[in-house]
């Protein structure tokens, strides 16, 4: 009976260990994203595309929780996560923070680099965003590729910017990026680092008289409700570089990295079409809340802001530079 006993023992033991396993084997695995964008910014755009494509997937079980709004953290609190492996996933300006951890990223800072949208995706899907992505390797991450954040635009609260002396003695938001302080202090303005989750409030209350960020950006995070002048200045492009815990990244299958990809490449091709289709219909929401919108001298801009090449050639080399320039 004894004996019977630890049999009947011996088998529920193995069997719960076999259970056990199977779980473990089958589980579903969680990618936490995080963003600082609200639910209608670009980042989240992709976001969700990226997760409706990811969870349809029938070769692997994968969901994501998207946290947007910078709910886990401010852009830079948001890479250490990643690189620290308590996140998954993020997706961030190229020229912001990230350039802080990866310095060649403030290549994406200097003024006039690219000449529109058709140049700049073929740089990006190209050779020379592909080696990019090899600098992020080297800080922890995973570099997965880039969805959109756009071409940027200058406003402000005080005044209509044609030329650079315009911008004269403008204090203006920066993202933390040493490009950024150069780009504004060649024009006179004054540069002042806030990080974007805090930037409504800043211009709201005063603390700066501008901001400059594309106009899916303006209308996402509502930023015309403090600012009266938007000058389409154009002066950079800025990708939303996206960033995968190495960790994580290593814990994935082949199929599961295929499947990754995947969705992150159908998602960035929906985002730039959407993103496209909204910028007409921004700037005659912009007009009707009254809203002054400027063509600005383009090449006394370029002029003005030549220098930034070469004063970021300690962080991003010529070579870096010359590839994206060609890449057109």
């Amino acid at each position: 009976m004894k004996k019977l006993f630890l049999v009947l023992l011996l088998t529920i033991f193995i069997s719960a260990c076999s259970n056990e396993t199977a779980d473990e084997n089958s589980g579903e695995k969680v990618i936490k994203l995080a963003h600082t964008g609200s639910e209608t910014h670009q980042y989240h755009v992709a976001a969700e595309k990226f997760k409706e494509v990811l969870e349809a997937d029938e070769s692997t079980d994968i969901s994501v929780e998207i946290h947007s709004n910078g709910t886990l953290g401010s852009e830079g609190d948001v890479i250490e996560q990643v690189i620290n492996g308590s996140i998954e996933m993020t997706t961030v300006a190229a020229d912001s923070n990230l350039a802080n951890t990866v310095p060649e990223m403030n290549l994406f800072g200097i003024p006039f680099l690219f000449e529109d949208k058709e140049h700049v995706y073929k740089a990006l899907d190209g050779d020379p965003g592909k080696e990019m992505l090899e600098y992020v390797d080297q800080k922890g991450m995973k570099g997965l590729g880039y969805w959109e954040v756009g071409f940027r635009h200058l406003s402000n609260n005080t005044k209509e910017i044609v030329t650079p002396e315009d911008a004269e003695n403008l204090s203006i938001r920066i993202q933390p990026a040493s490009v950024w302080a150069m780009y504004f202090t060649a024009i006179g303005a004054n540069p002042i680092p806030v990080d974007f989750n805090e930037l409504y409030s800043a211009l709201d209350q005063g603390v700066v008289d501008g901001q400059e960020n594309p106009l899916p950006t303006v209308n996402s995070m509502k930023f015309y409700e403090v600012q009266q002048y938007i000058s389409l200045t154009s002066h950079t492009y800025t990708p939303a570089v996206i960033l995968m815990s190495d960790e994580f990244y290593s814990s994935l299958s082949k199929e599961e990295v295929t499947a990754v990809d995947k969705a992150i490449k159908e998602a960035r091709d929906y985002q730039r079409e959407e993103l496209s289709n909204q910028e007409d219909e921004i700037l005659t929401m912009l007009d009707e809340e009254g809203i002054t919108i400027t063509e600005p001298d383009r090449k006394a801009f370029e002029e003005a802001t030549l220098s930034v090449r070469d004063e970021i050639s300690d962080k991003v080399s010529k070579d870096i530079i010359q590839s994206f320039i060609e890449a057109k």
